[in-house]
């Protein structure tokens, strides 16, 4: 290339520096980036925005992706990606989006802290429908261009699991609009050159892993974005993640995760030949056989786990089939969006906080010392569940060698379950995280057993007025207040 014009085009070529303040901002990072809240320098508007640099050097394939997926996708309910800044003195890529304040994550850790204070939160009734009906909304336009996603939940380090995909608007134009953000892993399927499986074989964050997936599908559909959604709002109901699982993740080409499909087997139960038709077909059909018998999950069922979190089976949000074994039976997102659910008193609204004050604190900024801070407390608490790990399978292997013939210490020796890390204190909100594609911060988890977690509830409770929380226990002390029906403790 021609040295001169090299340089002339260098020169008019905008710099992101040169048009934003973002510098000490950072609000997100993770392994695909650094995200920025960033204002114009210019001050041609007071509007904030969400810088995110590409981790690396160069343009990645998952870059390459979501900046093609996005320059065409065009929904309210999907995140805006405005610009591509290239640099090419350090050959880094930058993404402008519109900035979101919240983020799923955020607002169920929240009030899972507030539960655990014994602290009130009023939120509207209708919020958790209004978030659901606009996540079936983005993913239908999504799916109807022949887009699956496949990553609602973002999978930060290798520890945590949050639905951080989900981001929310805050104060601005468009208050309170779900955004679905980071299409880093999205992929079209309309006319694959071969079977997505052998694409990417391990895909969605594994809590949120739908069982076709685990299983080994070889031709999976839109369905697995559905039964990812379908946990969602379970968590949204429960507080807690529905199938979470205290094993790592494991990064191999093996889609068959023992402990998850065992962890979704007690909430569900084993799933029945003729609920699941083409289960023989799985090519993990053999190994699941080998592993599982039925009889061990006779008494298990969404039902029982439902009501044991205070949801009654004849609430019709029940009835949403979001989380059916089978795929070819799973609801599709535009028969979701048309159920009785939503059709009845409180409706979804565009904005989910429905005009109330929004309670959630707004993303704090982090600096380098944070994040190191961050990847040591990680790098640490793997470090002991492999040892811990590494233990464990000694132990089993000795007493396998002690006694001859008994296949059940071999099998146990082979799936060791790894404890989880201490749990973070609930009562301080954690900072960090990643945002996708939109700067959302991330925390550690809380630990999630028990009395100890919050309680989503659906039924409106008899012994409440028409004020109280939607995602915790109603205030001691007092009657209801005047003036309250706007917000609800039951959704």
């Amino acid at each position: 290339m021609d040295y001169e014009f090299k340089l002339r085009t260098s020169n008019e070529r905008a710099k992101v520096e040169d048009l934003f303040d973002y510098e000490g901002c950072k609000v997100g990072r993770g392994t695909y980036g650094h995200v920025y809240k960033a204002r114009r320098k210019d001050g041609s508007d007071t509007k904030d925005y969400a810088l995110k640099q590409i981790e690396g050097t160069g343009l990645s394939m998952s870059a390459c992706r979501e900046i093609a997926l996005l320059r065409e996708l065009k929904h309210p309910n999907v995140i805006n990606l405005i610009r591509v800044f290239l640099s090419h003195n350090d050959r880094k890529v930058w993404l402008l989006f519109d900035y979101a304040e919240h983020d799923l994550w955020h607002i169920i850790k929240f009030h899972r802290a507030a539960k655990a204070n014994k602290k009130p939160v009023m939120v509207p009734k209708g919020m958790v429908k209004s978030l659901l009906y606009q996540i079936l909304d983005g993913i239908h336009y999504l799916h109807s261009n022949w887009v699956l996603h496949r990553d609602l939940v973002k999978h930060f380090y290798d520890i945590l699991q949050k639905p951080a995909n989900i981001l929310v608007m805050g104060e601005g134009p468009e208050r309170g609009r779900v955004k679905i953000a980071d299409m880093g892993f999205a992929r079209l399927f309309n006319a694959p050159l071969k079977p997505l499986a052998d694409l990417d074989p391990v895909v969605v964050t594994f809590w949120y892993r739908a069982p076709e997936l685990l299983l080994g599908a070889r031709h999976y559909t839109k369905a697995i974005d559905i039964w990812a959604i379908g946990c969602i709002f379970a968590e949204l109901l429960t507080s807690e993640p529905i199938f979470h699982c205290r094993q790592e993740d494991i990064k191999t080409s093996n889609p068959y995760h023992h402990d998850q499909l065992d962890r979704i087997f007690n909430v569900m139960g084993f799933p029945l030949e003729k609920d699941w038709e083409d289960i023989r077909k799985m090519p993990e059909h053999p190994t699941l056989s080998k592993d599982f018998k039925r009889s061990n999950y006779a008494n298990c069922s969404l039902v029982k786990y439902m009501d044991r979190h205070k949801i009654k089976p004849d609430s019709k949000a029940f009835h949403l089939k979001l989380l059916l074994m089978d795929p070819t039976r799973r609801i599709t997102s535009e028969l979701a969006m048309q159920d009785a659910y939503f059709q009845e008193e409180p409706l979804p609204t565009q904005d989910v906080f429905a005009g109330c004050p929004i309670p959630y604190p707004k993303r704090e900024f982090l600096t380098d010392d944070d994040q190191e801070d961050k990847s040591e407390s990680a790098a640490k608490a793997r470090q002991q569940q492999q040892v811990a790990a590494a233990a464990a399978a000694a132990a089993a292997a000795a007493n396998g060698g002690t006694n001859q013939g008994s296949g059940d210490q071999g099998n146990q020796a082979k799936r060791v379950r790894l404890g989880p890390p201490p749990p973070p204190h609930t009562g301080q909100q954690q900072g960090g995280g990643n945002n996708g594609g939109n700067g959302a911060t991330g925390g550690q988890q809380n630990s999630s057993s028990g009395q100890q977690q919050q309680d989503f509830h659906h039924v409106q409770s008899q012994q409440q007025g028409p004020q109280g929380m939607m995602f915790g226990a109603a205030p001691t002390g007092g009657g209801p207040q005047q003036g309250g029906g706007s917000y609800g403790q039951r959704f």
